[in-house]
């Protein structure tokens, strides 16, 4: 149990850290992509996300034990690209940067799906929904680019 209070500091850090970096007027003069949900959305959907990747991580590494593990290496990748993207885009006002980071945000999760499923399904399953929510975000995030 020690080890999943572990996780879940990382996982608190990284919401932090990108906590930091808020929407204020610059985001608010934008032009929004069509499906842009309500920003009070955002925080129930992270917190549920937060969680199901602090679990993630922790069942994998209780069956792999190894921070050297390319799936464990993915997990960690994920979690300091998830904290940059908030100081890209809000904190630098630089969508573009953002979306570069975005872009490999999401293939470090599926990379950490296809890697994770044959050692633990558990993982992987827990992944899918952070997967399309980051690519829905994605898609947002590439609409901040073009109409701006």
């Amino acid at each position: 149990m020690p080890s999943l209070i572990v996780f879940l500091i990382l996982v608190v850090l990284t919401s932090m850290f990108g906590a930091i970096f808020r929407p204020g007027t610059w985001y608010d003069e934008l032009i929004k992509p069509a499906l842009t949900p309500p920003g009070w959305i955002f925080t129930p959907v992270w917190l549920t996300l937060y969680l199901m990747i602090a679990v993630a991580g922790w069942t994998l590494w209780n069956k792999v034990r190894s921070l050297r593990n390319p799936a464990m290496i993915c997990w960690g990748g994920q979690l300091i690209v998830n904290a940059v993207w908030s100081w890209l885009f809000f904190g630098l006002q630089r969508p573009g940067l953002a979306l570069m980071d975005i872009v490999v945000l999401l293939i470090l999760i599926i990379s950490f799906i296809r890697l994770t499923w044959p050692i633990s399904r558990a993982s992987s399953l827990l992944f899918i929904p952070y997967a399309l929510w980051v690519g829905f975000a994605a898609y947002l995030n590439l609409g901040f680019v073009v109409l701006n």
